[in-house]
């Protein structure tokens, strides 16, 4: 018989592990040949990677706070409801839902294109394959809450391993290739202007997305809210680490120029360096990847959308648990839109918006902890944020200013992330009734 609770059986270790195999992810092989279109300059590239890496640690110094104090499974949705209630974190953890799905969705159709490169036999069956890597998937996550901890500890040791063989690889073969990497100074870049640098900015955001992943699993990761916030300082400070050593060695080895618009800008430059067939084991590794987060995808997402339903705010049929720990209930609805989602193929305007709507969740959590330094002053905090409150003015400035100029180089994206908002408020008051007319009738039963 299904049970309404979720388990607290996941280590402590797995909140650093979910952070790493959470933000690295398809990104971070990619994305420096998206930036290398707009930046040529070494220099300037790694401050940016730097200045990414900072802000989005001190943000997690001041969120952590709020992780600590809402040991709860649910990400996003279950912090911005601690800290501002029902609709604020209806409308974040719908758009979160909503965007692993579509996220989950499209790197099921992106995997098997790379699987095609590899096994050309594919190719004329990508719909099909994908139908298939996503139910697979889905069924995996009825073995159980452990197996997909498991998997997911494992995969996160897999991309730390990955991140330091390419380091290490295109800083040896940088060495027979200096010369070549000084023109990147003097490259020009092949798209200028606001809509460049916007594209940049996008870029890191998008990257560096998942510092707060471990709060999806609150309320069943070992040691409470406590440990999934020190877990998760520790995860992000070891992928910021991984970035800066990766894309130094990146700067240091192959110009940047030559990896302008490269979908696999990794694999580019290993092919730059090495020639021949180099550049396959960046294929292989984005192809090990994206497994992984298929695996990382349905368990967050999963999560969301049962701690939704458990408030009233989703389906009661997506509040069911397995006697293994899984959502079960919330596990259908996913597969059932992420199928839905490959076959028609409309998903693309939520990854558009995507790095909006993550910045839209930063400023609510960090606005969260000022709240909640008023409405709960007296509650006993595990962890209190570092610098708070200078570093939470300082980071909200900067991801408010961000997102301003996103949207400004963006309009399309940024009137979809309006139209989210105001479609989403008729939804909440619909659902709202609803649950106000199922409690009168349970009471009058």
């Amino acid at each position: 018989m299904a049970r309404q609770e979720l388990k607290r059986v996941l280590g402590k270790g797995f909140s650093i592990a979910t952070c790493i195999g959470t933000i690295i992810g398809l990104g971070i092989l990619r994305t420096p040949g998206e930036i290398a279109q707009t930046i040529t300059s070494p220099v300037v590239y790694m401050s940016l990677w730097i200045g990414g890496g900072a802000l989005v640690l001190m943000s997690l110094l001041v969120v952590a706070e709020l992780i600590a104090m809402t040991p709860k499974s649910g990400g996003v949705y279950a912090l911005v409801s601690h800290a501002f209630g029902p609709y604020p974190g209806f409308l974040i953890g719908w758009s979160d839902w909503l965007s692993c799905c579509a996220t989950g969705a499209l790197k099921a159709v992106v995997l098997v294109e790379y699987l095609a490169l590899v096994f050309p036999a594919l190719s004329p069956q990508i719909l099909i394959a994908s139908l298939l890597i996503n139910t697979l998937f889905a069924g995996l996550q009825l073995g159980g809450v452990r197996l997909g901890g498991g998997l997911y500890q494992a995969a996160a040791a897999g991309f730390g391993l990955i991140m330091i063989a390419v380091a290490g690889a295109l800083f040896y073969g940088g060495l027979t290739s200096q010369a070549a990497a000084v023109t990147a100074q003097v490259a020009t870049p092949a798209v200028s202007g606001f809509a460049g640098y916007g594209l940049v900015a996008a870029a890191i955001v998008f990257t560096y997305d998942g510092w707060a992943s471990a709060s999806y699993f609150g309320g069943e990761i070992k040691g409470g809210g406590h440990m999934v916030a020190l877990g998760s300082i520790r995860g992000v400070c070891i992928v910021i680490v991984l970035y800066l050593l990766l894309n130094l060695a990146l700067v240091t080895s192959v110009p940047l120029v030559a990896l302008q618009g490269n979908e696999l800008a990794l694999s580019g430059a290993l092919q730059y360096l090495f020639g021949g067939n180099a550049g396959m084991f960046i294929v292989f590794a984005a192809i090990f990847i994206l497994l992984a987060h298929e695996n990382i995808n349905y368990m967050q997402g999963t999560r969301v959308l049962y701690a939704l339903s458990c408030d009233g705010l989703g389906t009661k049929r997506a509040t069911g648990v397995s006697e293994k720990g899984t959502p079960t209930g919330a596990l259908f609805f996913t597969w059932l839109v992420q199928t839905s989602l490959i076959l028609a193929g409309g998903f693309g305007f939520l990854l558009n918006m995507a790095s909006l709507l993550f910045i839209m969740m930063y400023c609510a959590l960090i606005l969260g902890v000022f709240r909640l330094r008023k409405q709960e002053a007296n509650v006993e905090r595990s962890y209190r944020a570092w610098g708070f409150p200078l570093t939470g003015f300082i980071c909200a400035a900067f991801w408010v200013a961000l997102a301003s100029f996103m949207a400004y180089t963006d309009q399309r994206s940024a009137l979809y992330t309006v139209g989210l908002i105001a479609v989403s408020i008729p939804a909440f008051l619909w659902l709202k009734a609803k649950r106000h007319l199922g409690e009168k009738q349970a009471v009058a039963g």
